[in-house]
């Protein structure tokens, strides 16, 4: 405990994106219940697949605090990326690829660091959309710092950023669209935001 260090420092936001498409309701939900954002929870431990049956990560009553059940409420919180802070990242279990608006990435001013490759995405109706290029972007999560390729698309959509398997795995994380709340293992111990 003594030579215990502090989690790395993440740099302040030299901006904050607030880009929402569309009217009053996103995805049926009401601007006003969008805005919500969810918490984070560290759980101290092992690798999570790692340790299962020791340190597992479980929700129960308390991470639903203060919502109101019952809810369809998509996992929507705000995120450092890069040195901006993105507001209304989906986080999305069902997506096999993290996924960023364009038009963020150039409010980002980042615009020069995408890596121009076209690829079709496929939603879950055989839709496709083509993608801008790719581009490799930090996260910072409560001590927990990742680099991660996102996809960058140009359309509309009422999120700025899809987080996917590939982010959710990369930091061991465990989403619970129920109690609106992410849990992963870091080695600072619990933390919540």
């Amino acid at each position: 405990m003594k030579n215990r260090q502090e989690p790395p420092k993440p740099p302040s936001p030299k901006r904050t994106v607030n880009v929402i498409s569309g009217g009053e309701e996103v995805n049926d939900v009401t601007y006003t219940a969008a805005k919500i954002t969810a918490k984070f929870t560290v759980t101290h431990g092992k690798r999570v697949r790692q340790t299962l049956e020791e340190d597992s990560i479980t929700f129960d009553d308390v991470d639903a605090d203060g919502l109101m059940i019952p809810h369809n409420d998509a996992l929507v919180i705000s995120l450092l990326i890069h040195d901006t802070n993105i507001k209304r990242v989906l986080i999305e279990p069902g997506s096999s690829v993290n996924i960023i608006l364009l038009r963020v990435v150039n409010e980002m001013q980042i615009g020069d660091q995408m890596i121009s490759k076209e690829r079709s995405l496929s939603g879950f109706n055989n839709s496709t959309v083509i993608t801008k290029g790719k581009i490799m972007l930090t996260t910072f999560v409560e001590g927990v710092i990742k680099e991660r390729k996102f996809q960058v698309i140009d359309t509309d959509m009422a999120y700025n950023v899809i987080l996917g398997r590939p982010w959710i795995h990369d930091i061991d994380a465990v989403p619970s669209t129920l109690h609106q709340v992410i849990k992963f293992s870091s080695k600072w111990g619990i933390q919540q935001i």
